[in-house]
């Protein structure tokens, strides 16, 4: 049973293919009460989360066990003085408990703040102060809460602390603590408009941002899951994604429980293609999500069979026109590339019943208007460069787009200047209403009178098998306005060398127009990244002009 076209109304044409989403719901649409509890109530079997890690333990939870849970995390939250409003962070790696508490925050009206737990201790005092956690809900591994812990006292603040499965120094053991509290609860009022997640983003520019989204946002991950996962009722869906990142939203709770599908959990640490596989496989995997990093790395330790695979795809960063190619003919399924970001939900994606291009982002969402404005806040002509925005029905909110900044209303008033949401990312349309995407709208180059984004130049350097990484920027040219350049970390058993610069900027521009040409290599042995792995383009930019 799914219970998502009980909020939304959709139009598709014959095939089914979806053409308009809108979304309908009460005012006090609360997830944890209206999706996760109806449906224990009334299929209190159905499995919900299926999870394992690497030393073979396994659990299988029904809705009535994610509600029975959440209710006693819930209950442990309310005896600790944790109130609607309170913002408590999460950081439980791939644990089952993330959905508990996940749950129970919602059913509060708590603000949840998932954090991933490779933050240091400085990344921790950050978020900690800036969003005034009241709450710490951790992993006992990878000495997690001896960094929370010096992280809390640093703040100068009173932080609430839990331990799930085990004690810690310092910590209350929080599943202890459910075992002794009642797994029923009276429903708290929420409004659909209350804040209900607060997201960090990577903070390539600066200190990162606080991203606030309300009670709606799950309801907008139906299109996520129903039509670009292919999620299916009684299926299970797996997205290789840390519950500290945006992605556990996308693909491990919201849309695939809307739409009926259970979610695959694998906890693991370090990456093993065979043991990821062999997981698909095990447990009947029917749809799967992973970012381009884990495509690579399947397609060169060898793709075994995925009999029960049905779907496949991929968002995060760009994809290999190479991978793209080897897995679709290895698996006879195409990977279907979606699009958005931390402040959104999915904006475009290779959508069900369209024909999946490698390297194009596909339509935008039914669910969304979408438009590409030059730098004078105009339309673009096809085929030209331009910002995506998302263009709000009505005036006002549009559901799925973030309610605010933490603490920076200056910077949500700029993005939402002219009435629009301005993503701040390029991208052109082609021929076919196509997006390709072009990396962030600052770093479109501008060189000899021409307009050019990084990713195209980046994808075909990615195809030389002496580049590991790599990252196309503009350097200041006397003849040009901007030069070419691109910063490359050497793969194994590659050095760099004047002969390789010739032999890769040679592999490159003969794939390019000459206006795209790469004028300048440099090899470098790493890039500069956020936390969760964003090269930081301005920083490479900020660098290259100091040397």
């Amino acid at each position: 049973m799914s219970i998502y076209q009980n909020f939304c109304r959709e139009i598709t044409d014959e095939y089914g293919n979806l053409k308009r989403l809108t979304l309908d719901y009460p005012e006090n649409f609360n997830f944890g009460y209206d999706a996760v509890d109806r449906i224990a109530r009334e299929t209190p079997d159905k499995r919900a989360i299926v999870w394992c890690n690497v030393e073979n333990e396994e659990h299988i939870f029904t809705f009535a066990d994610v509600r029975a849970y959440s209710n006693r995390m819930a209950n442990v939250f309310l005896k600790a003085g944790i109130e609607k409003g309170d913002r408590v962070m999460l950081i439980l790696k791939r644990h089952y408990e993330y959905w508990f508490a996940a749950i129970a925050l919602h059913k509060l009206g708590a603000v949840m703040i998932p954090a991933t737990h490779m933050l240091t201790v400085k990344d921790l005092v950050y978020r900690i102060s800036a969003a005034q956690v009241k709450a710490v809900v951790s992993t006992p591994q990878n000495e997690t809460p001896k960094k929370v812990r010096e992280a809390v006292r640093q703040s100068g603040l009173d932080v609430k602390l839990w331990c799930v499965q085990q004690d810690a120094d310092g910590f209350e053991n929080m599943t202890a603590a459910m075992e002794k509290q009642p797994d029923r609860m009276e429903r708290i009022a929420t409004l659909a408009t209350d804040p209900m997640m607060l997201y960090f983003t990577s903070g390539t520019t600066g200190n990162p941002k606080g991203v606030i989204h309300d009670h709606t946002y799950p309801l907008a991950h139906i299109v996520t899951a129903k039509y670009w996962q292919q999620a299916e009722e009684d299926g299970l869906h797996f997205t290789v994604a840390e519950t500290g990142w945006a992605k556990a939203s996308w693909g491990k709770m919201y849309g695939q429980w809307l739409v009926g599908s259970a979610v695959m959990v694998y906890d693991f640490d370090n990456f093993d293609p065979k043991q990821l596989t062999a997981v698909i496989n095990r447990y009947g995997v029917t749809s799967f999500c992973a970012p381009p990093t884990v495509y690579r790395y399947l397609v060169r330790k060898g793709i075994p069979d995925m009999p029960g695979l049905k779907h496949a795809s991929t968002a995060g960063e760009m994809l290999s026109p190479e991978v793209f190619r080897k897995f679709t003919e290895r698996t006879k399924i195409p990977l279907c590339e979606g699009y958005g970001q931390t402040e959104t939900t999915l904006l475009m994606a290779n959508f069900k019943g369209s024909r999946a291009v490698e390297g194009s982002m596909g339509t935008p969402s039914p669910f969304y208007r979408i438009a590409l404005l030059g730098k004078d806040g105009k339309p673009v002509k096809t085929g030209e460069i331009g910002e995506v925005v998302v263009i709000p029905e009505k005036p006002g909110r549009q559901p799925g787009i973030f309610t605010g900044y933490l603490g920076d209303e200056k910077q949500y008033e700029y993005v939402w200047r002219g009435g629009v949401y301005h993503t701040g990312d390029a991208s052109y349309m082609d021929k076919e209403g196509r997006y390709w995407f072009h990396g962030r709208f600052d770093d479109i180059i501008k060189t000899g009178g021409f307009r050019v984004g990084p990713s195209e130049g980046e994808n075909v350097l990615m195809e030389h098998p002496a580049v590991m990484e790599c990252s196309v920027i503009g350097v200041p040219d006397t003849l040009r306005g901007q030069a070419i350049k691109a910063v490359v970390v050497p793969g194994p058993g590659y050095l760099p060398s004047r002969e390789l610069e010739l032999e890769v900027k040679e592999f490159c521009n003969r794939r390019l127009a000459e206006y795209k040409w790469v004028r300048i290599v440099e090899f470098v042995e790493e890039m500069p990244k956020t936390i969760s792995g964003k090269i930081r383009k301005t920083l490479l930019r900020r660098q290259t002009t100091a040397s």
